[in-house]
Order: C-alpha cells, then structure tokens, then sequence
C-alpha cells in the first residue's frame, strides 16, 4: 500500500487496532504496536524492527525491544484477533460449504544457524531442501471471505535435543519438538476456544498421511477432506486387505467404472474439470467403511490426486471437491501476507521476537481481510470499523483476559 492509501485508512485503522491495545499494559507499547502494524501496511520492500522504525520516526532499537523484552501479552493479542476476526464475520453467508478450515504450511530460507527453527530441511518456498524455517498455519475460508487465523513455529528436532541452543535463541523449556500434525490440532483447538467451528477441514498430502492426525479428527467428530499420497493405505469396500489409494482404483472393478467429470470454479483464474471417482474405505479395524478414498485427475494436465473424506451424513462427490479445492484459497492468503505483509521477512535470533512478530501479522492480516469484506458489501457502510475521513468510530470490546481477582 502507498503513503496516501495508509493515510486514508488511518482513521479505520486507528479504530480497529483500540480493541486490542490492553493487550501492551503501557502507552509506550501502545505506540509501539501502532507504529510496528502501521509499519507492515506500508510499501516498504522488507517490513522488519528497523526499517519501520525509521519509517515511523523512531530509534531503530525502541521497535527491536518491543519485540524481544517488553512486557505485553501476544498470546492474548492472537485470541483476541481471533475473537475479531470471528465477530467480524459470523453473519457472513458461508454458501453451500460453510465455513471451512485450511491447514498448510509455508517456509523462508534463512541465512546462518540463528534464527530460531532454522535448519536443512524441505522448504516449499524454494521447492528442495535448504536452509530455513518452516511455519504452520490455519486459515479460514468462508464464502468469499478468507483469512490467516493462526500461525506458529515449527522447532525441528535438532533444536529440541539442544536445549542450550534453545535457551540462547529465547526458546522456553517448556517449547519442545511437536510434529506439524501436532501443531496444526493445536490451532484448531485454540480457535475453537476464540468461537470458531469448522464445517470442513481440508488440507494436503503432508497431514492426510498421518494416521494419528485423522483419528483425533475422527475422534471429535470432525468432517474433512484431506489430500493423501498415493501408497495411503486403507481397506476398500469391506475387503479385509489393505491396499495403497493407488491399487484400490487399479482394481478391474474399480477401473471399469467412469468417472465423473466436474467443473470446479475458482474466485481468480479459470475453472478446471476434475474427472472422479469414489470407493468407501475402511482405516482402520472397522466392520464396514466409516470414509470415502476419492481419486480425481485433471482433465487437462492429467495430474491425479488422491483425498480421504469424512463426512457426518450422505455427501455429493462434487461437494467433497469443493471443499477439498478450497485449499487454494491458503495461496491467495500466503501470498498477501508474505509479499504485503511481511510474515516471513522476520531478522533475529529471539523466539520470543519471532513469535511476537508472527501474533502482529495476525492484526494486520485481520484488517486487510475484514476490509477487503467491506469493499466487496459483505458489510454495510455503517458497519463497525467504516469511517469517514475525521471520524473514528469503535470496534466491539474484545474480552479482556481474566485476571486473578475476577
């Protein structure tokens, strides 16, 4: 965004960052965060601690400290984001799917063996391995609406056996090596408790693999439609072999039946038709099968995918492929807050820092996506957060947290 379009939001702005600033416990943090959010809407090309100071006229070091050693509460500033976010758009039509939730995950290559999480591993971003961090993320996607709900960081397991390394890069003892399925249940667990719930989750082949991911989710009752690799394995029909998603759809029973052809709709770029097909499977010591193997190949390229499918009641096939090609709306949001944002441009070795940082891409996040809603009409010009130049008006108060005495 330019210069001129931050100013005219400012009033806006300035009304939607008032909810959240008991969260900092001092004017002087208050200041800080105004200038450190105010900083990431900007157009500078890396929204890091100094350039934004600069930006907003400070000592570079006011914005370095505000990160890694004042006190104010970034948990509670992330539930309260969340609770926001949820306010915002609890009256928005969710069309036929609903509100739906996105697990993914994206990486930056980093520089060195500081920055708290780096090391070789598999980064998308760059498509191989190299160094650098990764990060798991949980979106939403309702009707046209889509948004970053929560972020954290992924510690490997070489930081995990280190725990001096940990402790030099402000990482608590109490932070240890969770896989990425771990922590993505962890996210859905803390929106939950923020007023979110998920018609759908979906998400790709790097959680749909993961056995113990898709029992808790079988567990509390949650539908998905989750992509799997193809050597996923599974009992179809109520066979008392299992088999890999591949061979279930090589089968001669399977292979003479068509399949069908459906026209999957995008918000940008063109439509793609996905032929599919659909066997009942088992995963696991089931009498009969309680999921659905989908295999669906794209008409044109003829890429093939694979998805698991859990659904409470009886589901169209084109619906399970709606929901499981929501998935791309994570990208659109990837992409705005990477490039616009900033979310991965973090420089430092503080966990806490880095933490902090990711928890303040949330609120700028949250207001470019709240005010892309109010460009679109998903809100009336009156709504909480619409302003006129000169005038700010007020947000619903975000629950502040409890304290000892209450």
């Amino acid at each position: 965004m330019t210069v001129e379009q931050i100013e005219a939001l400012g009033p806006e702005f300035t009304g939607f960052l008032r909810p959240f600033e008991h969260f900092f416990r001092s004017p002087h943090n208050v200041r800080h965060f105004r200038n450190y959010t105010r900083g990431l809407l900007t157009d500078l090309e890396r929204k890091t601690a100094e350039p934004m100071a600069l930006y907003a006229g400070v000592p570079p070091r006011t914005l370095q400290q505000f990160l890694k050693a004042c006190v104010w509460d970034e948990d509670g500033l992330t539930d309260g984001v969340q609770r926001r976010l949820f306010m915002g758009t609890n009256a928005i039509a969710g069309g036929s799917l609903g509100t739906v939730g996105i697990i993914d995950e994206t990486s930056a290559e980093k520089k060195g063996p500081k920055t708290p999480g780096v090391q070789r591993q598999y980064l998308g971003c760059v498509g191989k391995v190299a160094n650098g961090i990764v990060t798991v993320h949980l979106s939403v996607a309702r009707g046209t609406f889509k948004a970053l709900l929560d972020s954290e960081l992924y510690l490997p397991m070489s930081w995990h056996e280190d725990r001096e390394r940990c402790r030099e890069a402000d990482i608590p003892d109490s932070v240890l090596y969770r896989p990425k399925w771990l922590i993505a249940l962890e996210l859905i667990g803390r929106t939950e408790s923020n007023g979110w719930a998920f018609d759908w989750l979906t998400f790709d082949e790097g959680y749909g693999s993961k056995p113990g991911f898709l029992t808790i989710l079988d567990l509390a009752d949650q539908q998905y439609v989750g992509e799997v690799p193809k050597n996923f394995s599974c009992r179809p029909r109520r066979c008392l072999t299992k088999m890999s998603a591949e061979a279930v759809f090589s089968r001669p029973s399977e292979r003479i039946r068509r399949a069908r052809s459906f026209r999957i709709e995008q918000q940008t770029g063109s439509p793609t038709v996905w032929q599919a097909k659909s066997v009942p499977v088992c995963l696991r010591d089931e009498r009969r099968p309680r999921h659905l193997l989908i295999c669906a190949r794209n008409r044109e390229t003829g890429e093939i995918k694979y998805f698991i499918a859990r659904m409470r009641r009886r589901t169209s096939l084109r619906r399970l492929l709606q929901v499981a090609f929501t998935r791309w709306n994570v990208e659109h949001v990837f992409r705005v807050a990477k490039s616009e944002i900033g979310l991965m441009h973090f420089e430092g070795r503080s966990y806490v820092s880095l933490k902090r940082h990711l928890a303040l891409c949330l609120v700028a996040l949250a207001f470019v996506a709240l005010h892309t809603m109010q460009l679109r009409g998903g809100k009336s010009g009156g709504h909480i957060g619409a302003s006129v130049p000169g005038v700010e008006t007020s947000l619903p108060e975000i629950p502040r947290p409890a304290t000892e005495n209450e």
